[in-house]
C-alpha cells in the first residue's frame, strides 16, 4: 500500500534538546493516524516539520510522494490544524473560509458551494454568529473545515480534542470519523480518543517513534503473551499474586479480584490447581491500546 506520509532521519535539535531523534515514519494513504505520546514526547515539532513551519536539523519528508522542503511547501497535498487556531474574531464563519480559499487559490465560482458544504460537514452551516463569539469545539470545527478547504489528500490535526468538553469532543471526534477519502494524522495524549477514532498508531516517547502499525496489529502482538484472571475472593486473588510471583511470573493487579499475567492463561492453571484457590475467569487478555501505551514506553 502506498504511503501518504514518509520521513526518512527526521531530527530536530534546539541547542542542547534533542527535540525529535531520526525518527523513520510511514503513514498508509487513506488511514486514520493517532500520534500518540505524552506532552512534551515530540508531536508538535514533528508535525510542524511535515507542514512546513518549523526547519529539521536534518532529515527528509514526503508526502504522497512527493518530497518536501522547509518553506517550499505547496498548498495542495495537506491541510493543517495547529494546537491553539486563532481566527479574526470579527468575521463570520464563511467570511474566513472565503479568505482561506483565496489564499489557496481556489477560484470564486467553486469557493461558495465548497464553502457550503464543509459548514455542513463540521456543523456550522446554519451559525450566524461571528468567530469571537464561538465556542472552542465551534472553533475546532472551524479549523477543521479551514483545512479540508483545499480537498487536500493529506490532514494534519494538532491536539484538535483533548481541550473540548465531553460533548464537543464526541462531536469533533464524528467529524474526524466522517472524512473518506483523506489521511489523517492527529496528535493527542488521550488515549480513548485515538481507540474510537483511528485505525493506524504513532507513538512517540522523547523524541523517538517506539511503535507504528495498524491498532488490529498492534493488539494482536501484545496480546500474544497477556492473559487476565478474576477471583472470586480477594484472598485468593493475593495468594495467587505471590505464588506467581515467586514463579518468575510479572503481575500487574487491576483491582483486588483481577490482575494481569505477563504469560499465556495455561502459565497459571498449575498454580491455582496447586493451591486450590477458586476464580472466577481466566483467557487470554486482548490489550487496550493504553496497555499497548504504557507497555511500550516503559
Amino acid at each position: 500500500m502506498k504511503n501518504a506520509v514518509e520521513t526518512q532521519n527526521l531530527t530536530k535539535q534546539y541547542k542542547t534538546t534533542l527535540a525529535v531523534d531520526n525518527i523513520n515514519i510511514s503513514v498508509p494513504e487513506g488511514c486514520t493516524c493517532g500520534f500518540l505520546g505524552k506532552n512534551g514526547a515530540g508531536k508538535t515539532t514533528t508535525l510542524k516539520m511535515l507542514v512546513g513551519l518549523n526547519k529539521p536539523t536534518k532529515g527528509s519528508i514526503s508526502i504522497m510522494g512527493e518530497a518536501q522542503r522547509y518553506g517550499h511547501q505547496g498548498t495542495k497535498s495537506f491541510g493543517y490544524l495547529p494546537d491553539v487556531p486563532n481566527f479574526y474574531g470579527y468575521m463570520t464563519a464563511p467570511e474566513f473560509l472565503d479568505l482561506s480559499g483565496k489564499l489557496c487559490g481556489i477560484p470564486k465560482t467553486t469557493r461558495k458551494e465548497r464553502i457550503q458544504s464543509l459548514l455542513k460537514k463540521v456543523g456550522l452551516d446554519k451559525t450566524r454568529t461571528r468567530i469571537a463569539g464561538f465556542s472552542r469545539g465551534m472553533k475546532q470545527r472551524l479549523g477543521i473545515a479551514q483545512a479540508m478547504i483545499n480537498h487536500p489528500p493529506v490532514i494534519f490535526l494538532d491536539e484538535p480534542i483533548s481541550a473540548l468538553d465531553p460533548i464537543g469532543r464526541r462531536d469533533v471526534a464524528e467529524i474526524i470519523r466522517s472524512l473518506e477519502n483523506t489521511t489523517v494524522i492527529l496528535s493527542t495524549h488521550i488515549l480513548a480518543d485515538v481507540e474510537h477514532s483511528c485505525d493506524y498508531v504513532l507513538i512517540i516517547e522523547k523524541g523517538k517513534i517506539l511503535a507504528q502499525d495498524y491498532l488490529v496489529n498492534l493488539k494482536q502482538k501484545h496480546a500474544s503473551n497477556t492473559s487476565k484472571i478474576r477471583f472470586l475472593q480477594e484472598s485468593d486473588a493475593q495468594k495467587f499474586a505471590q505464588k506467581a510471583i515467586e514463579s518468575k511470573l510479572s503481575v500487574e493487579v487491576v483491582n483486588p479480584v483481577e490482575m494481569l499475567i505477563r504469560a499465556e492463561a495455561r502459565a497459571a492453571i498449575g498454580i491455582l490447581h496447586t493451591h486450590g484457590l477458586a476464580f472466577e475467569s481466566l483467557a487470554n487478555h486482548t490489550p487496550t491500546l493504553e496497555d499497548i501505551f504504557y507497555e511500550v514506553i516503559q
